[in-house]
């Protein structure tokens, strides 16, 4: 027994300076702006921007695309488990920035009228709720496919070709999931109930998904040739040298 909790202790540490050592691998840029579109995006998805009979589209569009980006920079470079951890880091700091502004929310003032202020800041418990778990599921989706459709580039891994297809693919592939999760939940699960009966209908969901993700994808395409410099500039210059040592001391090939 004592061995068994001596390994699982061990291993728990070992998990956590791979962490360590992953944030401080990425670049602080990549990460700040990660976490920000990530936090933007739980926001602006509060705002129906489009809404007609077969088309309903949310604010959050104007943002995701370089979360997408961001995790498709990292997989490229750290892979898709450090990916998902990234991705993991910026909804701890979302639900942490969240709960501040709630609290901020809820704290009187006499100083002026804040109810609309409060009203946007305090956000939605359902909308964070869907966001959250939409985002999760479709970051470790992205990262996988990413890295799946990386492994058929055998001769030149590392070209744009490679990093177009992978990019493209995995971020509609992302996104669709992305949208679909979030709008499902938010908008035919929980908006009926909590928003007076408004809410999307399935076939809304589906074509904002769609439309959603071909969107985001035009800006990911748009944006693609600075995520392609990007990883060439990391590998060049050898970024995340000791977290990658690690990897090869954890996984025996180093003594």
């Amino acid at each position: 027994m004592n061995e068994k909790r001596f390994s699982f202790g061990d291993a728990l540490k070992r998990y956590a300076r791979e962490t360590v050592l992953l944030l401080r691998a990425i670049p602080s840029p990549v990460v700040a702006l990660f976490v920000l579109s990530v936090i933007a995006m739980n926001i602006l998805a509060s705002k129906t921007l489009v809404q007609t009979e077969y088309l309903a589209i949310d604010g959050g569009i104007l943002i995701s695309w370089l979360s997408f980006l961001c995790m498709d920079i990292v997989t490229k470079h750290f892979g898709p488990r450090a990916s998902t951890k990234m991705s993991i880091f910026a909804i701890i700091v979302n639900l942490f920035t969240c709960l501040i502004f709630y609290v901020v929310s809820i704290i009187p003032s006499n100083a002026d009228d804040y109810t609309k202020f409060n009203e946007i800041i305090g956000g939605t418990w359902f909308i964070l709720l869907s966001s959250t778990i939409a985002f999760l599921c479709s970051a470790v989706i992205n990262n996988v496919t990413n890295w799946l459709l990386g492994k058929g580039f055998k001769k030149n891994p590392d070209g744009k070709l490679a990093f177009v297809v992978r990019s493209f693919v995995s971020t509609f592939v992302g996104q669709f999931i992305d949208n679909l999760i979030f709008s499902i939940l938010c908008f035919m699960v929980f908006a009926p109930i909590f928003w007076n009966g408004f809410h999307w209908t399935f076939v809304q969901c589906v074509t904002c998904s769609l439309i959603g993700a071909a969107l985001e994808l035009v800006l990911e395409v748009v944006f693609s040739p600075i995520g392609y410099a990007v990883t060439k500039a990391w590998k060049k210059q050898g970024v995340g040298e000791a977290y990658f040592q690690f990897q090869r001391e954890k996984q025996g090939h180093v003594e």
